[in-house]
This record gives structure tokens, sequence and C-alpha cells, in this order.
């Protein structure tokens, strides 16, 4: 059976991330108010000119933090390579000082409008949140990796939690246990090639939660589109029958939702960056 792979898709997202990165050896370079003020500037403005939305804002003498509100296209390490870079050349031509004005390397966390153990319990109940539990045999799977995969990139310290959900073309059934057991694991080999991680997964018969981290380096939508791409694919070639029962000719419907998820909630970290002690 042969399926058409997606090239984009349509979202619904909130992705916010905290964003942390210092000056150049430690230099105490904002203990200057001239200077602080040129650098929020400059950044307010490199954060429109890049389609970025600057949540909130906290400067140190020694290091800048940050929320930003990204698109799912968008790539952490490419951002901040701007965002560092352009800030750089224009605040040490306007101060004389000495390039460079940022440390190499940075610290990105998720965060979001609720606690990621919120997303872990939402995802783990539901079977029961959509009346599957009290069958026999739910037709259900539930994944949860027992040892975290590693992900490193260089120059960067990173948390990145995501919350993804795919639903099938038309919201048709399509899904069982063994087949959502089958597609989890491949999606799991997928995930090791491409550089990210699946943390959490339930499978229901017409769609799909995951718990997903990424690197800097990746953008959500590429893992979207990897997952539904190798998944349409998989499931065509080892369950074909379920694709034509159902009377579709994707498996997947052409969007999906993805929201960041973290230790601290958004709402959680400007409070904190604005109390003063984000030092």
């Amino acid at each position: 059976m042969q399926v058409e792979p997606f090239k984009e898709i349509s979202w619904a997202f909130q992705l916010h991330y905290h964003i942390c990165f210092r000056t150049h050896r430690r230099k105490p370079i904002f203990d200057d108010q001239q200077r602080t003020v040129a650098l929020a500037e400059a950044l307010s403005e490199l954060c429109t000119m890049n389609d970025v939305h600057l949540i909130e804002k906290d400067f140190q003498p020694e290091h800048v933090q940050l929320v930003l509100s990204l698109r799912p296209s968008q790539l952490i390490s490419y951002v901040l390579k701007r965002l560092k870079g352009r800030s750089s050349a224009a605040l040490c031509r306007e101060f004389e000082l000495s390039p460079p004005l940022w440390a190499r390397g940075y610290l990105a966390r998720s965060a979001g409008s609720v606690r990621i153990q919120a997303v872990k319990l939402y995802i783990e109940s539901q079977a029961e949140h959509h009346g599957y539990a009290k069958r026999p045999l739910p037709p259900v799977f539930k994944f949860r990796a027992k040892e975290p995969d590693v992900l490193a990139t260089a120059h960067s310290t990173f948390d990145l939690n995501h919350h993804l959900v795919l639903a099938t073309r038309f919201r048709r059934g399509v899904f069982g246990s063994k087949s959502g057991e089958a597609l989890v694991d491949y999606w799991t080999k997928v995930a090791a090639r491409h550089g990210f991680a699946i943390d959490q997964a339930t499978v229901l018969p017409d769609h799909v939660h995951l718990r997903v981290r990424i690197t800097p380096k990746i953008s959500i939508e590429q893992v979207a589109l990897s997952l539904m791409n190798n998944g349409q694919y998989f499931v065509a070639r080892h369950f074909p029958l379920a694709i034509v029962a159902a009377k579709i000719d994707q498996l997947w419907q052409p969007s999906a939702y993805v929201g960041t998820c973290g230790e601290l909630t958004t709402a959680l970290l400007k409070a904190f960056m604005n109390s003063g002690d984000g030092g």
C-alpha cells in the first residue's frame, strides 16, 4: 500500500522556553543602566525580526534570562545564534566593547501552562479518560521508558519536553493494543536514529499522545513529520487492512497539537524573574 508522505501540517501549539546565557568570562557588563536598556531594546527588536515572542526577560550583570515563545518549525539553536550574535555585534559597536560579548553556550529548558508531572498523569490516564479501561481487552497501548535516552549537543545544557498529539484521518479507529505496541516500538527506533527521544506514549484507536524530548538543534515540527511519515509507512506495510477497514487514504490528519512542559510553569518563571531573585 502506497501513501503520500506529509511535507507540512497545520498546528495548534504553545511552545515556551526558558533560556539563560552568560557574558564572556562572566564580566559584569550589565551593571550599567545604559547598557541594560540598550540590551533590552536590541533583544526586543531581534525577537520581532525573527518571529519570536519575548514573554519575559531578566538581566543581571553577568547573565541574561529569557522566556521565549517559538513556532513549531523554529530551532532553538538557530534562534539563539541570531539573538546572541546580532546583540553582541550591536552592543560591542555602540559601547566600544571588545567582542565577544557572550560566552559560548546556553541553558534551554521547556516551560508551559502545566508542569511535566501533570502531563505524565494525563497521558497515563487516557484509557480511563476515553472509557476504554472498563473493556475486557482495551484497544489501548501504554509505553513509558524505563531509562530515558540521554540526548546531548555541544555547548548547550537543555531539558526540552513536549506533549505531542497526533490524530488519525477523520478520527477513524485504526489502532488496537498490538498494532499500537508495534508502532511505538518502531517509533523508538526512529527517534534514536534522528536524535530525539520518546519518554511516554499512549496509543488509542483514533489518536496518539506522546511525551517527546528534543535537542536545541531539531524542531518539534521535524519530529512530528518524522513520526507521522515513518509511522504511516510502518502501518501501511504491516497493518494495511486496518487502513482499508477505516476507509482512509492517509493514516494521519494533516495537523497536530504540541505544548511544552517542564518542572516550572511559564507563570511561575515570570513571577520568579520579576521578583528580583532570578540571579
